[in-house]
Parts: C-alpha cells; sequence; structure tokens
C-alpha cells in the first residue's frame, strides 16, 4: 500500500528557473510558465507509468521492468516511435500525473513483482525524477534506479545523479553530426554523447553487475537503433563505442525501426530496416570483439508501438 505523501514542491530557482539541465541551455523560467526548446513545464512531465516487458532480459526481468515516461523531448527524432507524447504538436494530448498518482502507480507495479524503475526520456526532467524518487524512498521503496535517455546528456546534470542512479541506459544514435542534425535537429549530438556515456561509466565502471537472477543492478548499457540507410552511422558508433570507451562495453543493438507517418517522404527512413543491413552491423560488432549485449530480432519493428492513451500502452504487444 501506498502511505500518505506530503507532496511538495522539489523546485526551486536552482534546477527550473533558469533552466539549463540540459545542453540546449535554454534559460526558460519554466515553474512560472515560461517553456525552452523541449516545451516542458514545472509539472511532473509523466504521461504513463506501467510495467514493460520488451526492454533488455537483464532490466526486464521475470516480471519486467517498471518504466515512469516523461513527455516532451530535447532531440526532435523525425522518426520516434514514442511521437504521440514527444512531438511539440502533440503535447497537450496526453495529460501528466500528479506526483501522488506518479508514485502510486510506481508502488503497484513494485507490487507486483518490479525490482528495477526505469525513467524514460529524463534528460530535461532530472529534478523531476530526482523528486519522484526522493518520494519513493519515503514510501520505503528502494528500487534499482534506470536512466533510460537519447544520449544527450549534460555533463553536470549526470554528476549531480551520482549515488543515484543504478544503470544508465544512453541511446548512442549518431556519429555523424550532419546526420544528427537533419534527424534530429541537434548540431553537437557526438561530443555531447560521448562526454556524456564517458561520465556514465565513470560512475558505474564499464563492468555491468547482476544479482543472481541475472537482472542488472549497476553499469552502463549502451543502445544503438539502426536506421535504414545509414549503416555507416551504425558501424561508425560502434567503432566510437570500441575506442573510446572499450570492445567489452554492454552494447544493445535495436532493430526494432519502424517508419513513422512524419516520414513518409524521406528516402531510407520511409521504410524498414533490411535484414542485408542489420546482418552488416551484427558483423562488424563481432569484428570489433564486442560480444557483451544484446541483438534484437528484425521482426521487432512492429512490437514497439505503444499508445499512450491506453493505461498499459504496450500489453497488447506482449
Amino acid at each position: 500500500m501506498v502511505q500518505s505523501l506530503n507532496i511538495h514542491p522539489y523546485f526551486s530557482d536552482t534546477n527550473l528557473n533558469p533552466c539549463n539541465i540540459c545542453p540546449r541551455h535554454c534559460n526558460a523560467y519554466r515553474s512560472v510558465g515560461q517553456t525552452g526548446y523541449c516545451g516542458a513545464g514545472g509539472s511532473s512531465g509523466v504521461v504513463s507509468v506501467c510495467v514493460h516487458k520488451g526492454e533488455e532480459p537483464c532490466l526486464s526481468g521475470e516480471s519486467g521492468i517498471c518504466n515512469v515516461f516523461f513527455s516532451k523531448c530535447n532531440l526532435r527524432c523525425i522518426y520516434c516511435q514514442n511521437a504521440q507524447i514527444s512531438a511539440p504538436e502533440l503535447h497537450c494530448e496526453i495529460p501528466e500525473l500528479a506526483y501522488d498518482e506518479v508514485v502510486k502507480h510506481i508502488c503497484i507495479c513494485l507490487d507486483q513483482g518490479c525490482t528495477a524503475v526505469g525513467f524514460v526520456s529524463p534528460s530535461h526532467q532530472v529534478p523531476q525524477m530526482k523528486h519522484i524518487i526522493a518520494l519513493l524512498n519515503e514510501c520505503g521503496r528502494y528500487p534499482v534506479i534506470v536512466y533510460n535517455s537519447n544520449g544527450y546528456d549534460k555533463l553536470e546534470t549526470l554528476q549531480s545523479l551520482e549515488g543515484i542512479v543504478d544503470v544508465y541506459l544512453p541511446d548512442f544514435k549518431y556519429a555523424d553530426d550532419v546526420l544528427a542534425k537533419s534527424f534530429s535537429g541537434v548540431t553537437n549530438y557526438l561530443q555531447t554523447a560521448t562526454t556524456a556515456i564517458k561520465e556514465m561509466i565513470r560512475q558505474k565502471g564499464r563492468v555491468l553487475i547482476t544479482n543472481d537472477k541475472e537482472e542488472a543492478v549497476s553499469g552502463v548499457i549502451i543502445r544503438h537503433l539502426v536506421l535504414p540507410g545509414s549503416i555507416n552511422n551504425s558501424i561508425g558508433v560502434l567503432n566510437i563505442i570500441a575506442e573510446s570507451f572499450s570492445p567489452g562495453m554492454w552494447v544493445s543493438l535495436m532493430a526494432q525501426y519502424h517508419p513513422m507517418p512524419a516520414v513518409a517522404a524521406v528516402p531510407g527512413l520511409n521504410r524498414g530496416l533490411t535484414a542485408s543491413e542489420y546482418d552488416r552491423v551484427i558483423n562488424h560488432r563481432e569484428d570489433l570483439g564486442m560480444y557483451n549485449g544484446y541483438i534484437q530480432e528484425l521482426e521487432s519493428n512492429t512490437c514497439y508501438l505503444p499508445d499512450f492513451n491506453e493505461l498499459h500502452p504496450f500489453e497488447i504487444k506482449y
């Protein structure tokens, strides 16, 4: 059961006014109604809390992970599969949850067997994430905390999470800043993501630590979504991981790309990933001696299209 919570404002002028939480440095006074690039305000920003069984096996475990989905985003990926909650023109369609509702739903998931809580797209909502964790701790709940980001994270913000986050799960999207600008509206993704992941590794090390159930309790797992028509980008990302971090890093190669309506006219992105494209990336991974991690099945491209209007956005996929 969830005890009665004294929900109090976490925010202050030092974290949202002005907001420089992510690398955008918008200087927006969010808690008084101003919005920056991401469009986020000063409320919880959470639009869904649900059990998700489709994450990496060491994160989902036997009962699934409790994922907390934040709305809005500090990137503008034109192919985003969560555009329903991240796209700026759709921001108002899914209502945000109050903090007591967020904590209540998380506790229900934990009571159902989840041992980890994953915060999805937290880069621009770190103060909110910290507040939710503090409220959980007030309830006597201390789950494994997973930071599931797009990789476009600010170094100083990550440093403030040392001792709070147990498992970092960053994307490493691009080895090519031209592609990053074209696909995600960002000019300095490569350097920013590289610096961010180095900080994550500094905090958690290069070894993924698991418990007796093979569930991750500490470490870093780097995700990379393979994009159709951009295989050289994926090969470049793997090269950087091997050279700048370690070929022993845990890497999750994802094949779940699905062409969304927004990219219907974009060459390459307006189709699915082919087996030959994916095989090239997998083979290069092996050539680099990168054996730790996961390879997603090519058929997964229809399995991760959530409907956030539903209480259980991914339920129909199980």
